[in-house]
Protein backbone atom coordinates (compact mmCIF):
# COMPACT_ATOMS: atom_id res chain seq x y z
CA UNK A 1 0.00 0.00 0.00
CA UNK A 2 2.68 2.27 0.79
CA UNK A 3 4.61 2.13 -2.42
CA UNK A 4 1.49 2.43 -4.41
CA UNK A 5 0.47 5.47 -2.51
CA UNK A 6 4.20 6.95 -3.54
CA UNK A 7 3.57 5.83 -6.92
CA UNK A 8 0.28 7.99 -7.13
CA UNK A 9 2.10 10.80 -4.87
CA UNK A 10 5.02 10.80 -7.43
CA UNK A 11 2.60 10.55 -10.54
CA UNK A 12 0.94 13.65 -9.36
CA UNK A 13 3.83 15.57 -8.78
CA UNK A 14 4.54 15.14 -12.25
CA UNK A 15 1.14 16.40 -13.57
CA UNK A 16 1.91 19.47 -11.05
CA UNK A 17 5.25 19.79 -13.12
CA UNK A 18 3.57 19.86 -16.44
CA UNK A 19 2.84 23.45 -18.55
CA UNK A 20 -0.65 23.32 -17.99
CA UNK A 21 -0.47 23.41 -14.18
CA UNK A 22 0.91 27.12 -14.13
CA UNK A 23 3.81 29.05 -13.23
CA UNK A 24 3.54 28.98 -9.44
CA UNK A 25 2.35 25.22 -8.97
CA UNK A 26 5.08 24.06 -10.97
CA UNK A 27 7.11 26.63 -9.26
CA UNK A 28 6.31 24.61 -5.91
CA UNK A 29 6.57 21.14 -7.49
CA UNK A 30 9.97 21.67 -8.27
CA UNK A 31 10.32 22.74 -4.83
CA UNK A 32 9.14 19.57 -3.89
CA UNK A 33 10.74 17.76 -6.45
CA UNK A 34 14.61 18.44 -5.64
CA UNK A 35 13.78 17.47 -1.84
CA UNK A 36 12.60 14.38 -3.12
CA UNK A 37 15.73 13.87 -5.08
CA UNK A 38 17.87 13.91 -2.17
CA UNK A 39 17.04 10.79 -1.34
CA UNK A 40 17.80 7.29 -2.78
CA UNK A 41 14.16 6.16 -2.99
CA UNK A 42 12.88 9.95 -4.14
CA UNK A 43 15.65 9.03 -6.81
CA UNK A 44 14.13 5.85 -7.84
CA UNK A 45 10.38 7.71 -8.04
CA UNK A 46 11.53 10.03 -9.66
CA UNK A 47 13.30 7.73 -12.45
CA UNK A 48 10.18 5.85 -12.98
CA UNK A 49 8.28 8.88 -14.08
CA UNK A 50 9.34 9.82 -17.66
CA UNK A 51 6.46 12.10 -17.54
CA UNK A 52 8.02 13.89 -14.48
CA UNK A 53 11.59 13.85 -16.40
CA UNK A 54 10.46 15.44 -19.40
CA UNK A 55 9.04 18.14 -17.52
CA UNK A 56 11.90 18.78 -15.34
CA UNK A 57 13.95 19.03 -18.77
CA UNK A 58 11.74 21.20 -19.92
CA UNK A 59 11.93 23.34 -17.03
CA UNK A 60 15.74 23.27 -16.56
CA UNK A 61 15.93 24.62 -20.24
CA UNK A 62 13.58 27.22 -19.47
CA UNK A 63 14.03 31.30 -19.11
CA UNK A 64 13.14 31.23 -15.44
CA UNK A 65 16.59 31.14 -14.10
CA UNK A 66 15.55 30.01 -10.20
CA UNK A 67 13.05 26.94 -11.29
CA UNK A 68 15.78 26.54 -14.36
CA UNK A 69 18.58 25.87 -11.59
CA UNK A 70 16.09 23.58 -8.83
CA UNK A 71 15.03 21.35 -12.07
CA UNK A 72 18.72 20.90 -13.25
CA UNK A 73 19.95 20.09 -9.47
CA UNK A 74 17.14 17.61 -9.34
CA UNK A 75 17.66 16.02 -12.45
CA UNK A 76 21.94 15.79 -12.01
CA UNK A 77 20.48 13.95 -8.68
CA UNK A 78 18.29 11.69 -10.31
CA UNK A 79 20.74 10.51 -13.28
CA UNK A 80 22.32 8.28 -10.32
CA UNK A 81 19.61 6.30 -10.89
CA UNK A 82 20.17 3.59 -13.81
CA UNK A 83 16.21 3.78 -15.02
CA UNK A 84 16.74 7.90 -15.50
CA UNK A 85 19.52 7.74 -17.53
CA UNK A 86 17.95 6.31 -20.98
CA UNK A 87 15.20 9.25 -20.80
CA UNK A 88 17.95 11.83 -19.94
CA UNK A 89 20.45 10.67 -23.01
CA UNK A 90 17.37 11.09 -25.33
CA UNK A 91 17.02 14.76 -24.12
CA UNK A 92 20.98 15.46 -24.61
CA UNK A 93 20.46 17.95 -27.58
CA UNK A 94 18.71 20.01 -24.66
CA UNK A 95 21.24 19.41 -22.26
CA UNK A 96 23.97 20.16 -23.88
CA UNK A 97 22.72 23.14 -24.66
CA UNK A 98 22.88 23.82 -20.94
CA UNK A 99 27.21 23.55 -20.86
CA UNK A 100 29.39 24.67 -19.49
CA UNK A 101 27.61 25.49 -16.56
CA UNK A 102 28.34 23.01 -13.58
CA UNK A 103 25.08 21.46 -12.69
CA UNK A 104 24.93 20.55 -16.57
CA UNK A 105 28.28 19.28 -16.50
CA UNK A 106 27.30 17.04 -13.17
CA UNK A 107 24.40 15.34 -15.16
CA UNK A 108 26.15 14.55 -17.88
CA UNK A 109 29.19 13.30 -16.05
CA UNK A 110 26.56 10.66 -14.04
CA UNK A 111 25.54 9.97 -17.89
CA UNK A 112 28.77 9.23 -18.87
CA UNK A 113 30.07 7.07 -16.59
CA UNK A 114 29.45 3.83 -19.13
CA UNK A 115 31.52 4.23 -22.42
CA UNK A 116 28.45 4.08 -24.39
CA UNK A 117 26.69 6.52 -22.57
CA UNK A 118 30.21 8.71 -23.18
CA UNK A 119 30.58 7.77 -26.44
CA UNK A 120 26.60 9.50 -27.54
CA UNK A 121 27.60 12.86 -25.18
CA UNK A 122 30.78 12.99 -26.49
CA UNK A 123 29.28 12.76 -30.25
CA UNK A 124 26.89 15.07 -29.40
CA UNK A 125 29.51 17.77 -28.86
CA UNK A 126 31.26 16.69 -31.54
CA UNK A 127 28.11 18.02 -33.77
CA UNK A 128 27.39 20.85 -32.03
CA UNK A 129 31.15 21.65 -33.70
CA UNK A 130 33.44 22.88 -30.91
CA UNK A 131 33.72 19.40 -29.36
CA UNK A 132 35.62 19.29 -25.89
CA UNK A 133 36.44 23.06 -26.38
CA UNK A 134 33.90 24.85 -24.37
CA UNK A 135 34.20 22.80 -21.81
CA UNK A 136 38.33 23.34 -22.09
CA UNK A 137 37.28 27.35 -21.80
CA UNK A 138 35.55 26.88 -18.78
CA UNK A 139 38.82 25.57 -17.39
CA UNK A 140 39.99 29.27 -17.80
CA UNK A 141 37.25 30.39 -15.73
CA UNK A 142 38.06 32.05 -11.99
CA UNK A 143 36.39 29.05 -10.69
CA UNK A 144 35.49 26.05 -12.83
CA UNK A 145 32.59 24.13 -11.74
CA UNK A 146 33.64 21.24 -9.53
CA UNK A 147 31.77 18.79 -11.90
CA UNK A 148 33.75 19.57 -15.09
CA UNK A 149 36.69 17.76 -13.95
CA UNK A 150 34.50 14.43 -13.18
CA UNK A 151 32.67 15.15 -17.03
CA UNK A 152 36.09 15.34 -18.77
CA UNK A 153 37.15 12.22 -16.83
CA UNK A 154 34.85 10.05 -17.82
CA UNK A 155 34.76 11.33 -21.40
CA UNK A 156 38.29 10.54 -21.74
CA UNK A 157 37.18 6.66 -20.91
CA UNK A 158 37.33 6.49 -25.01
CA UNK A 159 39.97 6.57 -27.39
CA UNK A 160 38.70 9.70 -28.89
CA UNK A 161 37.97 11.38 -25.79
CA UNK A 162 41.48 11.40 -25.24
CA UNK A 163 42.71 12.28 -28.74
CA UNK A 164 40.17 15.38 -28.07
CA UNK A 165 42.47 16.40 -24.68
CA UNK A 166 45.63 15.92 -26.63
CA UNK A 167 44.99 18.11 -29.64
CA UNK A 168 48.19 19.43 -29.58
CA UNK A 169 46.68 22.42 -32.28
CA UNK A 170 44.82 23.49 -29.37
CA UNK A 171 47.54 23.16 -26.45
CA UNK A 172 44.19 21.09 -25.06
CA UNK A 173 45.97 18.97 -22.25
CA UNK A 174 47.96 22.17 -21.39
CA UNK A 175 45.31 23.66 -19.57
CA UNK A 176 44.42 20.37 -17.30
CA UNK A 177 47.82 20.92 -15.64
CA UNK A 178 47.25 22.88 -13.14
CA UNK A 179 44.62 21.52 -11.79
CA UNK A 180 46.57 18.63 -10.20
CA UNK A 181 47.44 21.04 -7.18
CA UNK A 182 43.83 22.80 -7.42
CA UNK A 183 42.81 23.68 -3.76
CA UNK A 184 39.09 24.35 -4.18
CA UNK A 185 37.61 21.27 -5.12
CA UNK A 186 38.59 17.79 -4.95
CA UNK A 187 36.01 16.69 -6.64
CA UNK A 188 37.46 18.80 -9.61
CA UNK A 189 40.94 18.14 -8.40
CA UNK A 190 39.83 14.06 -8.97
CA UNK A 191 38.57 14.16 -12.37
CA UNK A 192 41.27 16.24 -13.61
CA UNK A 193 43.85 14.35 -12.44
CA UNK A 194 41.42 10.87 -13.64
CA UNK A 195 41.45 12.97 -17.24
CA UNK A 196 45.18 12.81 -17.59
CA UNK A 197 46.00 9.22 -16.30
CA UNK A 198 43.87 8.12 -18.98
CA UNK A 199 45.34 10.62 -21.39
CA UNK A 200 48.94 8.88 -20.07
CA UNK A 201 47.80 5.45 -21.98
CA UNK A 202 47.98 6.72 -25.54
CA UNK A 203 51.62 5.80 -25.47
CA UNK A 204 52.09 7.58 -29.08
CA UNK A 205 52.10 10.80 -26.81
CA UNK A 206 54.38 10.07 -24.03
CA UNK A 207 57.21 11.52 -25.92
CA UNK A 208 55.54 15.02 -26.45
CA UNK A 209 53.53 15.01 -22.94
CA UNK A 210 57.33 14.26 -21.31
CA UNK A 211 58.88 16.82 -23.90
CA UNK A 212 59.60 20.68 -23.23
CA UNK A 213 56.34 21.94 -25.14
CA UNK A 214 53.61 20.27 -21.96
CA UNK A 215 56.25 19.14 -19.21
CA UNK A 216 53.67 17.18 -17.51
CA UNK A 217 56.10 15.19 -15.18
CA UNK A 218 56.69 18.14 -12.90
CA UNK A 219 52.54 18.22 -12.43
CA UNK A 220 52.60 14.59 -11.74
CA UNK A 221 54.96 14.84 -9.18
CA UNK A 222 54.58 18.32 -7.78
CA UNK A 223 51.53 16.80 -5.63
CA UNK A 224 53.20 13.72 -4.29
CA UNK A 225 56.06 15.64 -2.67
CA UNK A 226 56.46 16.81 0.33
CA UNK A 227 58.93 19.37 2.32
CA UNK A 228 61.54 17.08 2.60
CA UNK A 229 65.22 18.43 1.95
CA UNK A 230 67.55 16.76 -0.44
CA UNK A 231 71.49 17.04 -0.23
CA UNK A 232 72.68 19.34 -3.29
CA UNK A 233 73.53 16.76 -5.85
CA UNK A 234 70.12 15.14 -5.69
CA UNK A 235 68.32 18.62 -5.58
CA UNK A 236 70.24 19.38 -9.24
CA UNK A 237 68.45 15.92 -10.92
CA UNK A 238 64.56 17.36 -9.91
CA UNK A 239 62.69 19.49 -12.12
CA UNK A 240 62.86 23.37 -11.14
CA UNK A 241 59.38 23.09 -10.15
CA UNK A 242 60.26 20.80 -7.29
CA UNK A 243 63.38 22.07 -5.88
CA UNK A 244 63.26 23.74 -2.60
CA UNK A 245 59.79 23.29 -1.63
CA UNK A 246 59.09 25.55 1.05
CA UNK A 247 58.04 23.60 4.83
CA UNK A 248 54.78 23.78 4.57
CA UNK A 249 54.59 22.02 1.63
CA UNK A 250 52.01 19.50 1.50
CA UNK A 251 50.64 16.38 -0.05
CA UNK A 252 47.65 15.23 -2.01
CA UNK A 253 45.95 14.51 0.86
CA UNK A 254 43.11 12.26 -1.35
CA UNK A 255 44.77 8.88 -1.47
CA UNK A 256 42.59 7.68 -4.63
CA UNK A 257 44.44 10.59 -6.34
CA UNK A 258 48.05 9.83 -4.70
CA UNK A 259 47.38 6.88 -6.33
CA UNK A 260 45.93 7.76 -10.07
CA UNK A 261 48.99 10.07 -9.89
CA UNK A 262 51.48 7.08 -9.61
CA UNK A 263 49.15 5.13 -12.46
CA UNK A 264 49.74 7.90 -14.78
CA UNK A 265 53.51 8.17 -14.17
CA UNK A 266 53.76 4.08 -14.28
CA UNK A 267 51.92 4.68 -17.76
CA UNK A 268 54.58 7.11 -18.70
CA UNK A 269 57.17 4.51 -18.05
CA UNK A 270 55.77 1.88 -20.63
CA UNK A 271 58.35 2.89 -23.61
CA UNK A 272 62.09 2.84 -23.53
CA UNK A 273 62.24 7.08 -24.16
CA UNK A 274 59.68 7.05 -21.26
CA UNK A 275 61.46 5.26 -18.44
CA UNK A 276 64.40 7.32 -19.30
CA UNK A 277 62.69 10.64 -19.24
CA UNK A 278 61.04 9.61 -15.88
CA UNK A 279 64.58 8.42 -14.48
CA UNK A 280 66.31 11.28 -15.41
CA UNK A 281 64.14 14.25 -13.82
CA UNK A 282 64.65 12.62 -10.36
CA UNK A 283 61.44 10.83 -10.15
CA UNK A 284 63.01 8.44 -7.75
CA UNK A 285 63.53 10.82 -5.36
CA UNK A 286 60.25 12.01 -4.77
CA UNK A 287 59.39 8.71 -4.58
CA UNK A 288 61.13 7.11 -2.16
CA UNK A 289 60.17 9.91 0.38
CA UNK A 290 56.82 9.45 -0.28
CA UNK A 291 56.95 5.43 0.10
CA UNK A 292 58.35 6.65 3.93
CA UNK A 293 55.30 8.92 4.36
CA UNK A 294 52.74 6.51 3.09
CA UNK A 295 50.30 5.03 4.92
CA UNK A 296 47.38 3.70 2.66
CA UNK A 297 48.48 0.14 1.29
CA UNK A 298 47.03 0.46 -2.32
CA UNK A 299 49.07 3.35 -2.49
CA UNK A 300 52.33 2.31 -1.43
CA UNK A 301 51.59 -1.22 -3.87
CA UNK A 302 51.23 1.39 -6.70
CA UNK A 303 54.60 3.17 -5.35
CA UNK A 304 56.62 0.59 -5.49
CA UNK A 305 55.74 -0.60 -8.78
CA UNK A 306 56.78 2.66 -10.44
CA UNK A 307 60.17 2.40 -8.30
CA UNK A 308 60.61 -1.36 -9.56
CA UNK A 309 60.32 0.15 -13.20
CA UNK A 310 62.79 2.92 -12.25
CA UNK A 311 65.72 0.82 -10.49
CA UNK A 312 64.87 -2.58 -13.05
CA UNK A 313 66.34 -3.72 -15.73
CA UNK A 314 65.53 -3.04 -18.98
CA UNK A 315 63.01 -5.38 -20.70
CA UNK A 316 64.40 -7.73 -23.26
CA UNK A 317 64.08 -7.14 -27.37
CA UNK A 318 60.36 -6.90 -27.80
CA UNK A 319 59.60 -5.78 -24.51
CA UNK A 320 60.71 -2.27 -24.78
CA UNK A 321 56.85 -0.70 -25.05
CA UNK A 322 54.93 -2.30 -21.74
CA UNK A 323 51.69 -1.53 -23.29
CA UNK A 324 51.85 -3.55 -26.17
CA UNK A 325 53.11 -6.14 -24.97
CA UNK A 326 49.98 -9.47 -25.27
CA UNK A 327 49.93 -11.23 -21.71
CA UNK A 328 49.20 -15.16 -22.03
CA UNK A 329 46.00 -15.91 -20.03
CA UNK A 330 46.86 -17.85 -17.61
CA UNK A 331 50.01 -15.38 -16.90
CA UNK A 332 47.51 -12.60 -16.35
CA UNK A 333 45.18 -15.08 -14.10
CA UNK A 334 48.73 -15.71 -12.05
CA UNK A 335 49.60 -12.20 -11.96
CA UNK A 336 46.28 -10.90 -10.76
CA UNK A 337 46.59 -13.97 -7.94
CA UNK A 338 50.00 -12.31 -6.74
CA UNK A 339 48.56 -8.42 -6.94
CA UNK A 340 45.95 -10.24 -4.56
CA UNK A 341 48.59 -11.33 -1.98
CA UNK A 342 50.49 -8.69 -2.47
CA UNK A 343 47.91 -6.61 -1.52
CA UNK A 344 46.91 -8.78 1.80
CA UNK A 345 50.70 -8.83 2.69
CA UNK A 346 50.87 -4.63 2.44
CA UNK A 347 47.62 -4.58 5.01
CA UNK A 348 49.82 -6.41 7.34
CA UNK A 349 52.56 -3.60 7.32
CA UNK A 350 54.63 -1.40 4.82
CA UNK A 351 57.91 -2.48 3.34
CA UNK A 352 61.00 -0.67 3.02
CA UNK A 353 61.24 1.32 -0.65
CA UNK A 354 64.10 -0.57 -2.35
CA UNK A 355 67.04 1.74 -3.21
CA UNK A 356 68.09 3.55 -6.02
CA UNK A 357 71.14 2.13 -8.23
CA UNK A 358 74.35 4.16 -7.67
CA UNK A 359 75.21 6.52 -10.53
Amino acid sequence: MAAAAEEAAAAELAVLLAPAAGAAARAGAVEAALALSGSAAGRRLLAGQPAALAALLELAAGPGPPAARKALACLGNVSDEAAAREPLLAALPALLGLLPGGPACGLLANLCRERGAARRVLRGLQERGPGLEPLLQALGEPRPPPQLGPLLCNLSQLPEGCRGLLDRSRCSVQRLLPFTQHKDSVVHRRGIVGALRNCCFEYEDHEWLLSEEVDILPFLLLPLAGPEEFPEDEMERLPVDLQYLPQDKQREEEPDIRKMLLEAIMLLTATRAGRHTVREKGTYLILRELHRWEQEPHVLAACEKVVQVLIGDEPGPGLENLLEVEIPEEMERELQRLDREEEEEEAQGSTPCPEEPSR
